[in-house]
């Protein structure tokens, strides 16, 4: 073998050495994304169950608002469903944006209902829950966007992009 022949050698298996690594970092990365969205699923789940319990509360108790709280739950259903489809797919940056969506649509119809108004029920325990489950929820997402972000970062910086895309990484989507 001869010098050039093993200056060659040298580069090619520095090159995919670099590649390997290259790939196993985004590969880390995404699966550090997916346990991070995980966090998120269970907050959503959580509340979920709390926002049933208050809408059975409520849907005793306020028959006055039944179209503010049948929007609550059409509000609570779509939430749901984006939030399964968010769980299949954590890095696809469409069902995190329809989770967000989801999100923002129960948020508006949560702050329509006159929670406060009712009394003699279990509701202000349930309120005060659901504001503890929702600030979990906010600091889950946080760290779920703090990964996207390290994540994202790593697939658009250069030489890291030109693996991400030959093995098809793509960037993710935050809340």
């Amino acid at each position: 073998m001869t010098t050039t022949e093993a200056t060659l050698a040298g580069i090619a298996a520095v090159v995919v050495f670099w590649i390997v690594g290259a790939y196993n970092r985004l590969v880390r990365l995404r699966s550090e994304l997916v346990a991070r969205f995980g966090a998120v699923d269970e907050r959503y789940r959580q509340r979920h169950a709390l926002l049933e319990g208050q809408l059975e509360l409520l849907s005793t108790a306020l028959a006055a608002a039944a179209p503010r709280l049948d929007a609550l739950r059409a509000a609570c259903r779509q939430a749901d469903a984006a939030r399964e489809h968010a769980r299949a797919r954590p890095g696809a940056a469409s069902a995190v944006t329809s989770l967000r969506v989801a999100e923002d649509i129960l948020a508006d119809a949560r702050s329509r209902l006159p929670v406060q108004s009712v009394a003699g029920t279990d509701l202000p325990d349930l309120n005060a829950r659901l504001a503890t489950s929702d600030t979990a929820l906010a600091f889950a997402r946080g760290e779920f966007n703090a990964t996207v972000a390290a994540y994202n970062e790593a697939v658009r910086q250069f030489p890291t992009l030109l693996v991400a895309r030959l093995f098809n990484f793509r960037s993710a989507a935050v809340f």
